[in-house]
């Protein structure tokens, strides 16, 4: 299903509506602070009336249909008001992967409840070393009788602490598989993470013997590249959101701050610093833009177009939602270094999210890899 423009403008309007009510600074506060690290009843609602969990899913599954451009419109305003949901964990990391498997019978078994805001989902694929990709899983996937059973541990799982729902990596005798795990499986041991960004729960799963499904058939490595791709780009759209609210914050300081007589904004010393923000917002805006596009294009097909678009958002929106709340810090001066004010929050979730799927040496090197492909071909 594909939008106009003004439909997505109003789309976003209720989205930034929904979420002034839902997630003001009082509710990302103590959301943050409590075991699960968000709230059932925001989370139903944003799932049931504005169908943020299941918007990408498809229409016969209880989904709203849309492509991931139309969420990335969401996430990005999510990413404005610092949600504490576990929207990117089931919308950006769950659905994509399941989008991208193909399954339909695990899609109309799961598909339903995670659209109604029900069941939330998360995707564990990094181990002890914290990198997102397939050729570290050294989690291990055994075939018994009619089910298989997952032996290993996974870490940094976005929600995996209060998922219902862990789509596993892990490896098959016929390479990387995916597989569905329910929340209370026995041989299931969660331990929630202390982590840098107290607003996105992270978890460490070992599994000893864990019942699963398997979703798919044979080697998932290019459905698991396909999602990852998506879930990159909206992760980007997410970094703007958050970059551009810093920005917004500081310019707005900058206009009452008095000192020597006059507001703090009409030195150039800082007139120059909120010019070298707003360029790297709108960069970083430009480079989501394009990779929400790559991804809600159905030609692209999930190749090597959609994953070097989504590589570079992701590098780009990381660096640029980094030094953007660096620099709110900066110029608040210091008020903007207590607890009492948002800014740290915002640089926490900057410098967390810009190692969720990838670092910046990693994201280098695999654009790096792209481009060379490309050259060959």
């Amino acid at each position: 299903m594909t939008t106009t423009v003004e439909d997505s403008e109003l789309f976003r309007s209720s989205v930034r509506a929904a979420l002034s009510q839902l997630s003001p600074a009082a509710e990302v506060r103590r959301a943050m602070e409590s075991p699960r690290g968000f709230d059932d009843r925001v989370w139903r609602r944003l799932s049931g009336e504005l169908g943020l969990a299941g918007l990408t899913l498809p229409e016969k599954v209880g989904g709203g249909g849309f492509t991931p451009a139309e969420l990335a419109i969401a996430f990005e305003e999510a990413g404005a008001s610092l949600l504490c949901a576990p929207l990117f964990a089931s919308a950006g990391l769950a659905v994509p992967l399941l989008t991208a498997l193909g399954d339909e019978a695990a899609l109309t078994r799961f598909g339903p409840p995670i659209a109604g805001g029900e069941l939330t989902a998360t995707v564990a694929l990094a181990e002890d070393a914290g990198r997102w990709r397939t050729d570290d899983v050294r989690c291990a996937a055994t075939p018994v009788r009619s089910q298989w059973v997952l032996d290993g541990a996974k870490d940094y799982v976005v929600d995996g602490g209060s998922a219902g729902l862990i789509l596993v990596v892990a490896q098959a005798g016929d390479g990387p598989g995916v597989f569905a795990v329910d929340g209370d499986a026995p041989g299931l041991e969660r331990e929630r993470l202390v982590t840098l960004d107290p607003t996105r729960k992270q978890a460490r799963l070992v599994l000893r013997g864990t019942p699963a499904t398997r979703v798919g058939t044979g080697d998932a490595t290019a459905a698991i590249a396909r999602a990852t791709a998506v879930s990159r780009a909206l992760l980007a759209a997410e970094q703007v959101g958050g970059a551009q609210h810093c920005l917004d914050l500081t310019v707005a300081y900058a206009k009452t701050r008095i000192q020597f007589g006059r507001p703090i904004g009409s030195f150039q010393a800082v007139k120059q610093r909120l010019a070298e923000m707003l360029v790297q917002v709108e960069s970083a805006r430009s480079a989501a833009h394009a990779a929400a596009s790559a991804a809600a294009d159905p030609g692209d097909g999930g190749g090597d177009g959609l994953e070097h678009v989504a590589a570079v958002a992701a590098l780009t929106c990381g660096e640029a939602y980094t030094w953007v709340t660096e620099q709110t810090i900066q110029l608040h001066g210091g008020i903007g270094f207590t607890w009492e004010h948002d800014a740290h929050l915002y640089f926490k979730r900057a410098r967390s999210s810009a190692l969720l799927l990838g670092s910046a040496s990693e994201l280098t090197d695999l654009i790096g890899r792209q481009l060379e492909a490309i050259i060959d071909a």
